[in-house]
Order: structure tokens, then sequence, then C-alpha cells
């Protein structure tokens, strides 16, 4: 697989991002201080155990969710703070896949009309045979047939749901697609289908992916670069490369130790993860203590362990 244009300014520049939800016990830290880029026509993972933070990061980069602090940046632009009128043509360059397609989904609705409204809602598209067309186009294009768009979500599979649901994503033709675990619902073998198909589209459109998963091995398939969260901040940044022939920190190496192995003879002792992840929620007045960042190598960055 071929990598981004690292000479190019990056798609999505992400800067100090945190978010806070407050609780009666004091605040959550669900993200601290993250910064990332994401370039043009790269795909970045970003992955961890449940509740490190990372759909939380998703969707304050997809401005569904408001930042505590820090700045988002997309294609040049800042967009933490512009409103939602503002707001309406940058949305048109990101869109989002979620985790489960069926809840994605409107069960009362007709599958071409849940694809057909992206295009109603920015005008690029009035009812008619035009807008029928691009339906159709858009359904071909993720594997579905033509005669599938008068269909309703129950009457698909769960990968199939999952294309309409990315065909829904592609209809405003965006420069990047958050994918929150798109396959974790799926079968195995519907997995690796969806996956390549999100592969094949990246090539023809030159998309970029901000991958969420905590599946190491679909990340090793899909991943340009990787980012490794751990209670809301990021212990370790670099190419798929570096962290998977040569992690270095402690949690990302649990992390791969717990990678199921097929063959006996590549099985080796493991230092497997283990009891509860700490608690995100911290007393009003403290808060956890921010990782300091080392570069290892060129392009790859390690949270540093006392």
């Amino acid at each position: 697989m071929s990598g981004p244009n690292g000479a190019a300014p990056p798609l999505v520049s992400v800067h100090d991002l945190t978010k806070r939800f407050p609780t009666p016990g004091g605040m959550v830290h669900a993200v601290e201080q993250v910064s990332l880029d994401v370039g043009h026509g790269e795909t970045l993972a970003v992955v961890g155990e449940s509740g490190c933070g990372k759909s939380t990061l998703a969707q304050m980069i997809m401005r569904l969710l408001k930042p505590t602090s820090g700045r988002i940046e997309l294609d040049g632009t800042d967009i933490t703070e512009i409103g939602s009128r503002a707001m309406k043509p940058h949305r048109r360059k990101m869109q989002i896949v979620f985790q489960d397609p069926f809840a994605s989904l409107d069960p009362r609705r007709q599958v071409g009309k849940a694809v057909a409204e992206p295009l109603l809602v920015h005008g690029l598209a009035s009812k008619g045979s035009e807008l029928d067309a691009t339906v159709v186009e858009l359904f071909e294009r993720v594997g579905l047939e033509a005669d599938h768009v008068n269909q309703f979500p129950h009457q698909f599979s769960g990968g199939q749901r999952q294309r309409v649901c990315i065909a829904r994503a592609l209809a405003l033709e965006p420069k990047l697609v958050v994918a929150d675990e798109p396959v974790s619902a799926l079968d195995v073998s519907i997995q690796a289908q969806v996956i390549n198909l999100m592969m094949d589209l990246q090539e023809q459109m030159g998309l970029s992916y901000l991958f969420i998963s905590h599946d190491l091995a679909v990340v090793e398939r899909v991943s340009h670069r990787v980012a490794v969260m751990y209670l809301g901040q990021i212990v370790e940044l670099g190419e798929r490369s570096h962290i998977f022939e040569n992690p270095q920190h402690s949690y990302t190496k649990r992390l791969l130790s717990a990678v199921p192995i097929a063959d006996p003879r590549r099985r080796q002792d493991r230092a497997l993860l283990s009891g509860e992840i700490p608690s995100p929620v911290w007393a009003t007045g403290t808060s956890p203590t921010l990782v300091e960042h080392i570069e290892v190598e060129p392009g790859h960055v390690v949270a540093a362990e006392g």
C-alpha cells in the first residue's frame, strides 16, 4: 500500500485537543491534549482499549462534540469554534461511518432515501431522475445493486448495511472519512470484504481515513500510521512498521501481545494485558499527569515512562 505525500500540508491538524465531562464524583478526563495530523490520502489508525478516548477524539474532530480546549484545523481552516451555518460547507469535506450499521439507518426508510438525504440537504441535487441516478451510482460503487435502493435495512445483511452507510458517507465526495470501529460488528469473513472495499475506494477517490479500532489485525492491514491511546493520551505514534515491528511503549507491546497468532511456531512468551483500566475520573481541581513525548526515530514518538 502506497503512503501519502508526506511533503503536502495535512488535511487535518489537531492541536492539544481536550475533552472533559463533569460528573458528581469529579471530572472525566476523556481526552487530554492530543495532537496529531491526518495527511491527504492517508489512513491514520487510532487504537486502544475501550474507554481510552479514541471515539471521543473522533467525534470532536467531526464537530459532533465540542472540545473543552484545543484546536481543529480542516484543510487549513480552524473549525473549532465556527457556528453551524459556517460549518455546513466544511461538513461536506468530512463524513463518518459508525460501528453499528443497523443503528445508523432508519428502519422505516428505504436505504436509497438515506443515501440521497445528504445530497438534498446540501443542495447538490433535487428530487428526480438525476438524484436517482446518482444514488444508483453510489450503490454500485460500494458493490450493491440498483434494485437495492428501494429496500429497507432489515432486508440486508450486516455487511450490506455497512456498504449502504459507506455509500451515504461518499455521497458528498468528502476528503476525510472517520471510520469508528466500522467492521467490529461484522463477521470476520465480511470484515475482510468491507476493509478491501474501503481500501479500493481510498485508491480511487484519494480519501483520507481516521480509522478508530481496537483490532490490531485490522489496523495492520489498513493503516499508514498508527496512534496508540491510553487513558485519553497518545503514548506512541508512528508509521505502521514502527508500531508493529519496533514497539517502544510497554502498553503498545502488551496490546500487540494480545493479538492471536494462528501459527504455534511464531508464538512466544507474551506479557498480556491484565486487570482493569484505571478510572479516568479525577477529583475536581486535579488532573492526570501529561505524558512527555520523545522521538526515538524520525516520525516515531513515544511517551516517556518513569
